[in-house]
Order: structure tokens, then C-alpha cells, then sequence
């Protein structure tokens, strides 16, 4: 088996991210009424390994999507708290007058729809370039120290490499971090990847 991607289809993987945080941030726009922008700011392929000494400390809240299709595995976003407590004020501004009297059950609602939202927008960008359609589960809602979260997804498949995107998201009245990994079956993922070079050259 050979995992080998050539370094010049690295930049589909980029373009699979960019088209992902597109959609994102096009739903962030409708949702707000506000101009949204979002960036990855790094893409990485992680040892999991490793992921201990590459993640801020503290709890994370966000979702676990599986795959229903190639390049099946899961993808996983998660917010620090921080971050999780601004997507709920922005998620039930319409819908609630005093933020303190917002229940936990709302607020890891609130969460977990935003977490849905972006997880599909990134599973969408990956269906565009890869040229077909990804079916997923119902999202899992997560909650835990990244830490642990990280490694129990990574305990869903068989491979110990992850694909990392570090991302900010940014609506003009807030600034949401975002860590976004994807856990897709290695060999089926580079296999796809080094198809769309044959297909588009």
C-alpha cells in the first residue's frame, strides 16, 4: 500500500479547505445578516501521536460527522469555549432577549448547529473537487478536552495520521476559532487525490 501523494496535488487539499470555509462562511452571512469571512490558517497533516503537544489546553465542544462515502472516516469541528460561548450568542440572537438565561441543552444546540453547518460545509468542498457526492451521518455532538476527543475519533479508524485545519472565522461583530480535523480512510483519500490530476490534466 503506498500513501505517497506528488507534493503538486497537495494543492487540491488546500482547495478542498478553501472551497469548504467558502460555504461556510457564505452560511455565516445568510445566518447574520453580517459580511462573515473564514480562513484556514494551516493545514497540516498530524501525526495523532502527536496531536498532545500541538493542542491548546482546555475543554473543546463541537461535532463528529462519520462519512457515508469514499473517503469515509469522520470529520471533526471543534471550538474552544471561549468560542463556543460567542457561536451560542450568535445562534439565539434572535431568538432570546438576555444571553443568561440561555439553558446548557440551548446552548450545546447552538453549538452543534454551527458545528454542522461547517462541518457540511467542508464535506460539500470536498465533494466538489473530488467531482461526487458524500453522504453523512446525524452529527455527534462532542464535548471533552480536545485531547480526548481527538484520540477517541482517531480510534474509530485505523489510521494514525489526521488531516489538521486551523481556522478562524470572523463575523464583524465576532472572532471564532475553529479546529477542524478529518479522519478519512488514508489509502482511499490519496488515492482520490492523486485521480483528480489525472482527470483535470
Amino acid at each position: 500500500m503506498t500513501l505517497m501523494v506528488d507534493i503538486r496535488k497537495l494543492s487540491f487539499i488546500n482547495e478542498m479547505a478553501k472551497v469548504g470555509t467558502n460555504g461556510v462562511a457564505d452560511n455565516m452571512s445568510k445566518l447574520t445578516g453580517e459580511d462573515a469571512q473564514m480562513e484556514v490558517t494551516k493545514t497540516n497533516f498530524v501525526d495523532v501521536d502527536d496531536i498532545q503537544g500541538q493542542l491548546e489546553p482546555g475543554k473543546r465542544v463541537g461535532v463528529r460527522v462519520r462519512l457515508l462515502d469514499p473517503p469515509h472516516g469522520h470529520i471533526l469541528v471543534l471550538f474552544p469555549e471561549a468560542s463556543a460561548k460567542k457561536i451560542t450568542a450568535i445562534m439565539l440572537n434572535d431568538v432570546v432577549d438576555d444571553m443568561s438565561n440561555v439553558s446548557g441543552k440551548m446552548a450545546r444546540s447552538a453549538v452543534e448547529e454551527m458545528g454542522n453547518m461547517m462541518a457540511s460545509g467542508f464535506i460539500d468542498g470536498w465533494a466538489d473537487v473530488l467531482g461526487r457526492v458524500i453522504d453523512v451521518a446525524a452529527p455527534q455532538l462532542v464535548y471533552a478536552s480536545g485531547e480526548d476527543i481527538v484520540t477517541r475519533t482517531a480510534g474509530l479508524g485505523d489510521d494514525d495520521l489526521a488531516l489538521f485545519f486551523d481556522s478562524d472565522l470572523t463575523v464583524p461583530s465576532y472572532q471564532i476559532e475553529a479546529e477542524i480535523y478529518a479522519f478519512p480512510d488514508l489509502e482511499e483519500f490519496v488515492e482520490m487525490v492523486n485521480a483528480i490530476d489525472v482527470q483535470s490534466a
